[in-house]
């Protein structure tokens, strides 16, 4: 579990603001998103490329993630978007509009003909009917290595818009959507970020969706503000608790008189191999974090 990185934050940065690019250095988020579709204006979309590449090969960002946000395939700007990624070499290049497993293909083949870095990694964004209709199988396009896929995204803001629900508290209209796409996720081995929640000044409305959000299962929330962000890293980081029982756990089937039993009780409760599995797990995030 030495490559477990920790995804608990990832904000937002519109591509076009300087500031913003420069601020971001200094902010706790887990991973940046470094836009250049939905935050920038189509006359600013040039110049923001090139500001977003020279950010990311400037470096000064720490342990943080960098991703370029690129434009959707569909669109004018992708091809110069996605060789500027490539030659820029972030940590991943999300995907806008992912709708199908051979949107990935195409792209996989695209950076391995453009020589992109191996370690930079593709995320997908599932914001469309269709990709939640056939999320399996594009999770299913990370067991190929030439996809380079390793997250996908939820885009829930375009997913209300495409279906017409209604944001509500629980956001009961969504949980179809989410669940489908965490399954799709663990069954292939790629995390899964939530979508964003959009009222800035309601800490407390944020704070229930990121809880909510842990609990179903993701591994972090995607962010449209700094002040976000120390929401969310407390949510998706094991408490004390948790990290308590977790290396008590871990210790007990470490004992010579646990050696080769798939069962055992701690503390009155029954516990199986798989929840030492789990609580390896929690320990490896909380150091990740610590690091």
């Amino acid at each position: 579990m030495t490559d477990i990185r920790p995804r608990r934050s990832i904000l937002y940065m519109p591509g076009s603001n300087a500031r913003a690019l420069e601020k971001a250095r200094e902010i706790a988020a887990d991973a940046l998103i470094l836009d250049l579709e939905d935050a920038v204006a189509p006359e600013a979309k040039e110049a923001a490329r090139a500001q977003v590449c020279a950010a990311v090969k400037g470096g000064g960002y720490g342990r943080r993630e960098l991703v370029i946000r690129v434009n959707a395939p569909e669109t004018p700007w992708f091809e110069a978007d996605l060789a500027a990624a490539a030659e820029a070499a972030p940590d991943a290049i999300l995907l806008p509009k992912v709708s199908s497993p051979e949107t990935l293909v195409d792209v996989g083949q695209r950076l391995t003909g453009l020589w992109a870095a191996e370690r930079t990694r593709i995320w997908a964004m599932i914001e469309t009917p269709l990709a939640i209709l056939d999320c399996e199988r594009i999770a299913r396009a990370a067991r190929d290595p030439a996809t380079r896929l390793d997250c996908l995204v939820l885009g829930t803001n375009d997913l209300a818009k495409e279906t017409r629900a209604r944001f509500v508290p629980g956001r009961a209209p969504m949980l179809s959507w989410l669940t489908t796409a965490l399954l799709a996720g663990r069954a292939h081995g790629v995390d899964v970020i939530d979508g964003v929640y959009n009222a800035l000044k309601d800490e407390a409305g944020l704070r229930a969706e990121c809880e909510q959000a842990r609990d179903l299962g993701f591994d972090g929330k995607t962010l449209i503000h700094p002040g976000q962000v120390a929401t969310a890293n407390a949510v998706f980081a094991p408490d004390e608790e948790e990290l308590t029982r977790a290396r008590a756990i871990v210790a007990a089937f470490a004992l010579p008189e646990n050696a080769g039993k798939g069962a055992i009780q701690l503390d009155g409760r029954m516990v199986e191999l798989l929840h030492a599995e789990m609580a390896r797990r929690t320990i490896a995030i909380a150091e990740a974090i610590a690091g």
